[in-house]
């Protein structure tokens, strides 16, 4: 998924994520308690712009993604920034080895694991390269809420699109969106994604090895943030 629209990606992406600065800046407070140099994962990395934003800031940051084209598009992004990251085509499933501070999995990426089972392969990946006591954040769409479908123009870099996004139901549900750019090119993908309550993630999390510690989750609210500790063996 996402090797169509990895091109475009930009387009996808609220506006103050769009740089690494700005993408790394939405972790502060998190982030706070790691020493300079502390090993941080990024394991859904997309264009790179969270993992090479904390490489900037000091961290000894690893990016991947099941993506190939979203690997490519943070190598190139980590080299126009001079940025030190090493980085990976992995699935979630295939996290092993070193062990990590933090891990992070942000931008809805949780959503594509294949429900409950798959969210717990996932979460077991990254509970196997967490050191207990480790820091696990998790951001996502709040799916108990209706999501908003519909075409909308974005700008980014002077350059604009049409951003068509429809959303279908079925086992699983699908997603599908277009995004044409000002010279008539245009870019799709239909993806697959399992929808999970902020309780199933609390119960997967736990279930796998993690502590959960904080959620913004609210019933209004259109995303949310949930932190959690790998907890000892």
């Amino acid at each position: 998924m996402y090797g169509t629209l990895a091109a475009v990606y930009d387009f996808l992406v609220p506006e103050p994520l769009l740089s690494p600065e700005g993408s790394a800046s939405m972790f502060d407070e998190l982030l706070a308690g790691l020493e300079p140099g502390a090993r941080v994962l990024d394991c859904a990395c997309g264009t790179g712009t969270l993992a090479v934003g904390l490489a900037l800031r000091g961290f000894a940051v690893t990016a991947s993604d099941a993506s190939p084209e979203m690997v490519a598009r943070t190598q190139a992004l980590a080299a126009e920034r001079g940025a030190a990251l090493q980085t990976a085509t992995r699935t979630w499933e295939d996290l092993d080895g070193e062990r990590f501070d933090a891990v992070l999995c942000v931008g809805n990426s949780l959503t594509h694991a294949g429900g409950r089972a798959g969210r717990r392969t996932a979460l077991d990946g990254m509970r196997r390269v967490s050191r207990d006591g480790g820091l696990l954040v998790i951001t996502s769409r709040n799916w108990e809420r209706p999501q908003a479908g519909g075409d909308e123009t974005v700008e980014r870099d002077g350059r604009r699109a049409a951003v068509r996004r429809i959303w279908h139901g079925g086992e699983p549900p699908r997603l599908q969106i277009f995004v044409t750019l000002d010279d008539g090119s245009t870019y799709g993908e239909e993806l697959s994604y399992w929808p999970f309550t902020h309780g199933e993630l609390d119960e997967d999390l736990r279930a796998t090895g993690f502590a959960p510690e904080s959620s913004t989750w609210a019933p209004d609210a259109d995303r949310f943030l949930v932190s959690a500790r790998a907890t000892g063996a």
